[in-house]
């Protein structure tokens, strides 16, 4: 009976992105066919198929392995914090491990690697030819197939920044699309932080549903038709006039930053994205902790912003194939999540979900819950995509973007609520 909910569910998913959609007429649901079936293909096969399941278990193992290499870097700054044996290889961990070494501290290694992998062009060379294939695949256009698979390793503002030729020379209403697919974006360089708190299989799994994901929603909501000649991908470094001593202008590509000098830079990055993290987390636990106790002023006890957050997701938690009871559990998990952030759900749950007890004794619980709040989809968001659009492209495109908030966020809620679903049709 749930597994039929389940599927039901993700037809209701699609029909709200349906009803929500700014152009019904374009809608090419030939493409959106495909990807959704691409979508559940990988859904079953990463999480019911056994070669998918020791494929996604061995790339999160080789996420943790990365993350125990960083706490040795950590051990030396940190020694009362974490032992300075290294965990994965033959040792174990003395120290009083917390959210801080064992999720935040790591990102000072793994966000340097991904850009040097970046520096040296083999990211961008993986990028280039998984977007080719997707878009011949699915039939979407070149930059958005390219797009969606870069924020898988860059980032949803990280990847607009490198993008800012390509959003000058596109339409403001390809403009908004790429805001609304930036609302699902998941950044390979913390995915070794999710994985300390969150199965792996299913936070390794949630990234290629929420790419497809989000390609479905976006092609729903606001669908675009493009002549040949506008399908064009503007490369990042590609040749620029450049002046010459004799007057006459010269193609040349800009010229790399050193590797040290580069380095430097990505470091303190990746200091900076710790900094923000934190202090999102801490803030935003601070601030739902603070509405509480103001609510329990009223004399209600039953007033809080997990009962609220329940009842307005209770009906797409239950949809998502679970009981009255543990569904209303799910949906204040999600609402908390859609409010705050991610890490925030994970570190709330993530004793219990390692653990097994309680509603996450169910592995049907585990899967859609993991896979749900492995996004950057909540209202935080919104105001970090628009932001990043100020800076690249004209007024007019920002205005329209702005003036569809709300589309952002139903964009962001679906994709999380389609990917969810679609890994709990196979998790029982």
């Amino acid at each position: 009976m749930y597994l039929l909910i389940n599927i039901v569910g993700v037809f209701v998913t699609l029909g709200v992105a349906y009803l929500f959609s700014r152009d019904k007429k374009n809608i090419q649901w030939k493409s959106v066919g495909i990807v959704t079936a691409l979508q559940l293909f990988l859904a079953w096969f990463f999480v019911n198929f056994s070669i998918g399941r020791q494929a996604v278990v061995a790339a999160a193992n080789g996420f943790n392995w990365l993350v125990a290499t960083a706490y040795k870097g950590i051990a030396f700054a940190l020694p009362e914090w974490v032992s300075t044996t290294i965990p994965g290889a033959g040792g174990t961990l003395d120290g009083p491990m917390n959210f801080v070494t064992s999720a935040l501290m790591p990102i000072l290694l793994v966000v340097p690697l991904f850009d040097i992998l970046t520096y040296i062009g083999f990211l961008p060379w993986v990028v280039k030819w998984i977007g080719r294939g997707l878009s011949f695949i699915t039939g979407q256009p070149k930059f958005e197939a390219f797009f969606s698979v870069e924020m898988m390793f860059l980032g949803n503002t990280e990847v607009l920044a490198v993008s800012k030729a390509q959003l000058n020379q596109m339409s403001g209403t390809r403009n908004l699309t790429l805001a609304l697919m930036s609302m699902s974006c998941v950044t390979a360089s913390i995915i070794g932080a999710y994985t300390q708190m969150m199965p792996g299989q299913y936070v390794l799994t949630a990234v290629p549903l929420n790419i497809l994901g989000a390609i479905v929603i976006s092609a729903i909501l606001n669908p675009i038709k493009l002549d040949p000649e506008e399908d064009v991908v503007v490369e990042i470094n590609e040749p620029v006039e450049v002046a010459q001593a004799d007057g006459t202008m010269k193609m040349e590509r800009p010229k790399k930053e050193p590797f040290f000098s580069f380095l430097g830079d990505s470091i303190l990055s990746a200091g900076k994205l710790i900094l923000i993290i934190f202090a999102s987390v801490v803030a935003f636990v601070a601030l739902a902790n603070l509405i509480d106790r103001l609510f329990s002023l009223t004399g209600f006890s039953w007033l809080s912003l997990e009962n609220i957050f329940g009842v307005v997701m209770f009906p797409f938690a239950w949809l998502l194939g679970f009981n009255p009871h543990d569904a209303f559990e799910i949906a204040q998990y999600m609402g908390t999540k859609l409010v705050t952030n991610e890490f925030v759900v994970m570190g709330e749950v993530s004793k219990s979900v390692m653990a097994g007890t309680g509603l996450f004794a169910n592995k049907h619980a585990v899967a859609v819950l993991t896979v749900f709040v492995t996004s950057f989809a909540n209202f935080s968001t919104v105001g970090m995509i628009i932001g990043a659009f100020k800076g690249l492209v004209s007024r007019e495109k920002v205005d329209l973007i702005s003036k569809n908030v709300p589309l952002m966020l139903v964009s962001g809620i679906l994709v999380s609520l389609l990917s969810a679903g679609m890994a709990g049709l196979f998790a029982w």
